[in-house]
């Protein structure tokens, strides 16, 4: 294999898009947003065919040229994509690639007065605009939605939300489960907030952004939990509020409660229309999953059998939470078959 980028038989278009919906968002974060669109070969030869789509997005700290970053003897997920429709391996489809980075690391996918209209902007502007340029099968049952970790948890939601958007989605180790997955991590936050910043998230930013990011043994714990606190506890006026007390990491139960609501496990019973309209849900995670997501994989699985959907492709696979891009081709497989027209 060769160590650096192939060429593609078919086409990765780079775009960018002026979205009014992030325009003045809180963080100061950009409006002008990259967004890159693949296209399969044969699309230009038949110029009346339409296609269906699969939107892919990104985990925690995910910005969209990371895409084309490698492991060592591994292609990355773009080649993996073209090897996988240049072969005839899956029905051809589009992939839209959707950056939806903040300043704090990510933005869940949701609307948040703590970080910006993220969902407005990947369903109310990137999938029109999409559709409007590229010769999309514009319905929900050929359209879909695919990511890993935070992009996981983002697929699923947003297939749950929006149902007249998305007929179906792959979530790799998607957060899951809150009280496995986010709930271990808060003492460890707290005791990083006592022990560094005397009990302030303001000094531990001022000291993140003075220096390489993420070159403290503490900053993972430290950013994780206030990000999800702006996405999922976040007051009207911006003020972000933690889920534990920094000075001891009890818990703030009716802040909990609030990202309790947006846990996909328990969101289940009150989307469970949308979800049974799905053509295609694909779950899976690595048995040894540094957040157990594996977990939460088998939660929401679960929670989906108790509402009557029980075609869903469930695979539990050895590995951790890192270095998985090597799945990503047989959802994107499985989610072309099953929304093709």
């Amino acid at each position: 294999m060769l160590p650096w980028s192939r060429d593609l038989i078919g086409r990765l278009d780079e775009h960018e898009i002026e979205s009014q919906a992030l325009r003045g968002n809180p963080l100061g974060d950009p409006h002008v947003r990259p967004l890159w669109v693949y296209v399969p070969p044969g699309y230009d030869d038949e110029p009346d065919r339409r296609y269906p789509s699969v939107y892919v997005i990104q985990g925690l700290t995910g910005q969209l040229d990371m895409w084309r970053n490698r492991s060592a003897f591994r292609p990355n997920y773009p080649e993996l994509v073209d090897e996988l429709f240049a072969s005839g391996g899956a029905p051809p489809a589009l992939v839209v690639f959707v950056d939806c980075w903040t300043s704090l690391g990510g933005s869940q996918f949701l609307d948040s007065p703590g970080t910006g209209s993220y969902h407005t902007y990947l369903c109310g502007e990137v999938v029109p605009w999409v559709d409007a340029r590229y010769r999309t099968l514009a319905a929900p049952g050929h359209r879909g939605i695919q990511g890993k970790s935070s992009g996981g948890y983002g697929a699923m939601v947003t297939a749950m939300l929006r149902p007249d958007l998305f007929g179906g989605f792959a979530t790799h180790a998607g957060d899951a489960l809150f009280e496995v997955c986010y709930l271990p991590g808060f003492p460890e936050a707290a005791r990083a907030l006592r022990d560094h910043y005397g009990g302030s998230y303001e000094r531990f930013w001022e000291d993140f952004r003075s220096r390489p990011a993420m070159s403290k043994e503490h900053d993972a714990v430290l950013l994780n939990a206030y990000c999800m606190a702006a996405c999922y506890s976040a007051e009207p006026d911006g003020t972000v509020r933690l889920p534990f007390d920094p000075a001891t990491g009890q818990l703030r139960e009716d802040v909990w409660r609030r990202w309790l609501e947006k846990d996909p496990v328990r969101m289940v019973p009150a989307h469970a229309e949308a979800l049974r309209s799905m053509r295609a849900i694909w779950i899976d995670a690595g048995t040894r999953d540094e957040w157990y997501l594996d977990l939460g994989a088998e939660a929401f699985r679960r929670a989906l059998e108790g509402i009557g959907v029980t075609d869903v492709r469930f695979e539990l696979f050895d590995a951790g939470h890192m270095s998985i891009e090597y799945r990503y081709p047989e959802s994107l497989r499985y989610l072309a078959e099953r929304l093709a027209p």
